[in-house]
């Protein structure tokens, strides 16, 4: 049997709970990282190979991400065993009871993930209250539906060109861009940077990839996209298969889909001058370092994607959605920034530079946790 205390270091893991239930076919894990700085903010990730593993790693990344954000919250992750696509009925029945099951975890908030939508939040909602990325319906900002990551992306993309040799006094006008995952996050990222007047020549999702080296439809491929089909349906562009987006000619590359997409296997094979990452961990470090080593510039997931769990953390308190947009534009380009800065001056990866930054806010919470079993 795995030793679950692999995981432990100095932040966390402050819990690991394996929860199972036949009778519902539930199989799931939580992982709450760190609490010091607030109740833990993190998603359900619903795909059929998670792991205990991938569930800490992702919970290690919201409490980075959610320290480097200047959030009052700790990380915090659920990965949920099953296929996000089952009938409907089946599905909504493992949320309500993943949600009961977890309904005395106060550290934990539900927030939604890959596989997860905000109609899966509101059955969580229903069953238990302790939820973001709720429906507008029920007094939510629905994230995924307005774009936030997407928006924050976009804007982290913007600051990075300027610390980017490559393109040196360059704009994102006319830059060719290729995104790795077409989801939630890598269609609304393709939307706003389109309206930059950014190329978006590369998508790919679970079915396949398409490329066109003068651009592709956007609009088409959101509309194919949100009909239930895949890019690959698009009428223009060649058509490869999808771990073969990373071949691309671009100048920049998003990876917004799965963990360890990229790794010191396939990393040479990747022709862009910018990584900005949507997912999360969706490169290992030592890809990432060889991308350094070449003069690949790489935003780090918990820096570049944060306008995600901004507009959740903002939802919890009781923003409304009018003041969302300018929140996340602004966090996120002050910290791509910030790590740019550190990591130029410093000559050490922005990874480290990101890592650098949160771990301290991270301690910094923790020196005034008081902590006591007694």
């Amino acid at each position: 049997m795995t030793d679950t205390f692999q995981f432990a270091d100095e932040l966390g893991p402050a819990k690991i709970i394996h929860l199972y239930e036949p009778s519902v076919g539930l199989k799931a894990v939580l992982v709450v990282d760190n609490v010091a700085a607030g109740p833990a903010l993190g998603g359900v990730r619903m795909a059929p190979d998670v792991s205990t593993e991938e569930c800490f790693r992702l919970a290690r990344a919201m409490t980075l991400k959610n320290a480097a954000a200047g959030l009052p919250h700790g990380g915090g992750k659920v990965v949920l065993y099953g296929d996000p696509k089952m009938p409907k009925p089946d599905k909504e029945r493992l949320i309500r009871a993943l949600a009961c099951f977890l309904r005395n975890e106060q550290e934990y908030i539900f927030a939604p993930d890959m596989g997860m939508d905000e109609e899966c939040m509101a059955w969580v909602k229903d069953e238990i209250g302790r939820v973001v990325g709720l429906p507008a319906e029920v007094g939510g900002i629905p994230l995924d539906e307005i774009g936030a990551t997407g928006w924050g992306l976009c804007h982290a993309t913007e600051v990075a060109l300027q610390y980017c040799g490559y393109f040196c006094d360059f704009k994102l006008e006319k830059a060719r861009v290729a995104i790795q995952g077409f989801g939630a996050v890598g269609k609304h990222a393709a939307r706003f940077l389109d309206a930059k007047k950014a190329v978006v020549v590369g998508a790919a999702d679970s079915q396949g990839a398409v490329y066109h080296p003068d651009g592709l439809d956007v609009k088409e491929l959101i509309k194919m996209k949100e009909a239930g089909r895949s890019v690959v349906n698009c009428s223009r562009g060649e058509k490869c298969a999808r771990e073969d987006i990373i071949d691309c000619d671009c100048d920049i590359f998003i990876p917004a889909a799965r963990p360890d997409v990229v790794t010191e296997e396939n990393v040479h094979r990747l022709k862009a001058k910018l990584v900005v990452q949507g997912a999360n961990i969706p490169f290992t470090y030592g890809a990432e370092k060889c991308l350094h080593d070449k003069g690949v510039l790489c935003v780090p997931d918990f820096i570049a994607n944060a306008g995600g769990v901004i507009c959740a953390a903002m939802e919890y308190r009781g923003a409304t959605q009018s003041t969302v947009f300018e929140v996340i534009a602004e966090k996120v380009r002050h910290n791509t920034r910030l790590i740019l800065e550190e990591s130029r001056t410093k000559k050490i990866l922005p990874r480290d530079a990101a890592v650098n930054l949160a771990v301290q806010r991270v301690k910094k919470a923790m020196a005034y946790k008081r902590w006591s079993i007694f």
